[in-house]
């Protein structure tokens, strides 16, 4: 919503597309447009790798800001409130940069039919990875996939003493 044109790689079907491609394909498409900001998902729904933005800063040479849940953009800076296992981080970071959203970045604007007429109308510029400079490489192999082991359930205590007594003789951890 709201774009003047779209960028469309096309790819044979049956390629499979590793995070690292996608990055390079990115890169690629960077070099050409010279956005100040790029802004992509967390991860991806297919492999859940969460790997190429990160990627496609490092190929870009760019400072990132991953999992972003909040952004405020100056006039050479942007800050963004990061999710980290912890709670919240605030980044600041130089632009052009490359940020990877969280869902709750921002609540989205459902299109109505006129423009979705309209966007109908847009250009879209159609590339194939070799017009890009890109070959498509496959790089990784899945060599097996497991449940994990089944984890003992855990034991209530009453008192720090408990605990610790437990950790020394039982988990033997302290």
């Amino acid at each position: 919503m709201g774009a003047d044109r779209g960028i469309h790689v096309e790819v044979d079907e049956k390629t499979i597309l590793e995070p690292l491609s996608v990055a390079k394909l990115f890169s690629a498409i960077a070099k050409k447009e010279n956005p100040n900001l790029i802004i992509m998902g967390k991860q991806a729904i297919d492999d859940d790798a969460g790997q190429t933005g990160q990627m496609l800063a490092g190929l870009l040479d760019l400072p990132q800001a991953n999992f972003v849940s909040k952004v405020d953009i100056g006039e050479d800076k942007l800050l963004a409130t990061c999710e980290i296992d912890g709670g919240l981080e605030t980044v600041e970071c130089s632009l052009p940069a490359v940020i990877t959203t969280d869902l709750r970045l921002n609540e989205p604007r459902y299109a109505s039919l006129p423009n979705i007429m309209k966007a109908k109308k847009k250009p879209i510029d159609k590339y194939k990875p070799s017009d890009l400079g890109v070959e498509i490489t496959k790089r990784l192999e899945t060599l097996k996939v497991a449940e994990p082991a089944a984890r003992k359930s855990g034991v209530k205590v009453e008192s720090v003493d408990e605990l610790i007594e437990k950790l020394r003789n039982e988990a033997k951890v302290l």
